[in-house]
């Protein structure tokens, strides 16, 4: 009777049975810098043929999940938790085999001013409310927030919604995950008054945005535990 029942049952789909077997898992980050001319050969060719992976601020957070390179191929990522993977990170997996990753596109609010004091006033009152900011020379950028949109038109400061690659900085003191661990509410106290508990900006995401992963659900689930499943 066992015996038939198992001849019965319905066999387990190929991809099933084999999916974490060829899913290539990187495990540790590379310095670009100080890749040998081989490891240097094979970065400029996957370049060339469109081999790497593409992931926004919040995936680079992230140690641990699933996502697919500009060739659609499935990978995993399973690194230390450290500090966020940056833009032309390279990682490794145990075989040796190299991809590099490169900060996609991202909806962003640019900042700018009449004069360099006003941006730094700008500058300032972002960073008393611990948003991820990226400073450049003449501009500065955040993910787009309504609330902090209006507060910067009050300094006088001007905004503007732009696709652009986020690198925001990092602070002087990396915490174990590259700084980003606010769990406190930020009550925007300024003129019009509106407190926002919902700007817990708990900067350890676990949804996954990349510009070619399967894996963006839009739902925003917050666990850095559902790797490859």
């Amino acid at each position: 009777m066992l015996t038939q029942l198992i001849r019965h049952q319905p066999p387990i789909p190929l991809f099933e049975r084999t999916i974490k077997q060829i899913m290539k898992i990187y495990t540790q980050r590379l310095d670009p810098a100080a890749l040998s001319a081989k490891q240097q050969a094979v970065i400029d060719d996957q370049k060339q043929a469109q081999h790497f992976l593409y992931l926004d601020f919040d995936t680079r957070q992230r140690s641990r999940f699933k996502a697919q390179t500009q060739q659609q191929q499935d990978v995993g990522i399973d690194l230390p938790r450290t500090e966020t993977i940056k833009n032309g990170s390279v990682l490794a997996n145990n075989q040796g085999e190299l991809i590099q990753v490169m900060a996609a596109k991202q909806a962003l609010i640019k900042v700018t001013a009449d004069n360099s004091f006003d941006l730094m006033r700008g500058a300032y009152h972002l960073g008393n409310r611990h948003v991820p900011l990226m400073i450049t020379p003449d501009a500065l950028y955040f993910e787009p927030d309504h609330v902090l949109e209006a507060m910067l038109g009050q300094l006088g400061l001007h905004t503007q919604a732009v696709q652009a690659a986020f690198e925001p900085e990092t602070g002087a003191y990396k915490g174990e995950h590259g700084g980003h661990a606010h769990g406190h509410a930020h009550s925007h106290t300024y003129s019009h008054g509106h407190s926002h508990a919902h700007h817990s900006h708990a900067y350890a995401y676990a949804h996954t945005h990349s510009a070619q992963s399967a894996q963006s659900d839009n739902g925003h689930s917050h666990s850095d535990g559902n790797a490859y499943d």
